[in-house]
């Protein structure tokens, strides 16, 4: 196993959605003990504190239905700057949410230095919605569209011009919450999905196989993860905004998570939308942690 120095950046932002608490998440993982986890599989982190985020809503734009657009360009911009001087260092940049409107922020940062950076989605949602298609105008449902070049043009061009990840090397495990026009938009830009369709007809070890081997297909440069814990079903996480029933099993994302890990491509990672005021007791950070745990190598034996 590689030992790796990582910088660990928590985003607490919860304007890209309608439910308030998911700004709560950094300091809940932390509390959950994500830091002593890592560093006792034999990596070095930083924590890097948190990106500043607004704690007072602005008005809504009068141009557009997106809902905090200011307060949200502010924290994702914030956060691109911070991704690519972590890895500009040489250092793995894992950051915590917060909602998952900060993977445009994220990927921003890391489009400086991959050029050709494989993503794997691994959520309830698409999140590939644009204002146009949004039936709720909130960011956290946008973030992989826009950061494929689809959306309003000031997220779009969040620390630098135009598109920041080719929608053909992006991998989303776990689908189950699509809209009718974010499908339609997935199949027109040859987004590769596999939706509880194929891990419950195919399982967890035929479906990871086949999105890194078709990563490797890609000729990726690096692969980022971008984990919503709504992606487990919510029987394991049920500290989450927007939880969608019939999801991903809490051994079924250990697996995936060794696998990543096993396959030495993941070279950033974030956990998403991890909401204490819904949660039991910490449990849905408690979940974020242990699936850290197994992505960054920690064995039973």
């Amino acid at each position: 196993m590689q030992h790796l120095n990582i910088s660990l950046i928590g985003v607490p932002l919860d304007f890209g959605q309608s439910r308030r608490g998911v700004d709560m998440g950094p300091s809940a993982i932390r509390y959950a003990g994500a830091v002593g986890r890592i560093e006792s599989i034999g990596h070095q982190v930083t924590d890097e504190g948190d990106v500043q985020v607004s704690a007072v809503e602005r008005k809504k734009h009068s141009d557009t239905n997106l809902k905090n657009l200011d307060e949200v360009i502010q924290a994702t911009t914030e956060l691109a700057r911070k991704v690519a001087e972590v890895v500009d260092a040489g250092r793995f940049p894992l950051v915590l949410g917060g909602d998952h409107s900060i993977a445009i922020g994220t990927l921003a940062g890391l489009s400086e230095k991959y050029k050709n950076l494989g993503v794997i989605w691994y959520d309830a949602h698409a999140d590939f919605n644009t204002a146009e298609t949004s039936p709720s105008g909130n960011i956290h449902g946008m973030p992989l569209a826009v950061s494929v070049g689809l959306g309003h043009e000031s997220l779009v061009n969040i620390h630098s011009e135009g598109q920041k990840v080719k929608p053909k090397n992006v991998v989303i495990i776990g689908a189950r919450s699509v809209d009718p026009e974010e499908r339609q938009l997935l199949k027109e830009q040859g987004v590769k999905v596999f939706t509880m369709h194929e891990i419950d007809r195919y399982g967890m070890t035929s479906v990871m196989e086949d999105a890194l081997a078709y990563l490797r297909s890609r000729d990726v440069d690096g692969v980022h993860l971008s984990l919503d814990l709504d992606g487990l079903d919510p029987l394991y996480t049920p500290g989450v905004g927007t939880p969608v029933p019939g999801g991903i099993s809490y051994r079924e994302s250990h697996l995936a998570m060794e696998m990543l890990e096993d396959s030495g491509m993941i070279t950033s990672a974030e956990f998403v939308e991890v909401n204490p005021i819904l949660d039991e007791k910490n449990k849905t950070a408690d979940v974020a942690v242990g699936l850290m745990g197994s992505l960054f190598g920690e064995k039973l034996i």
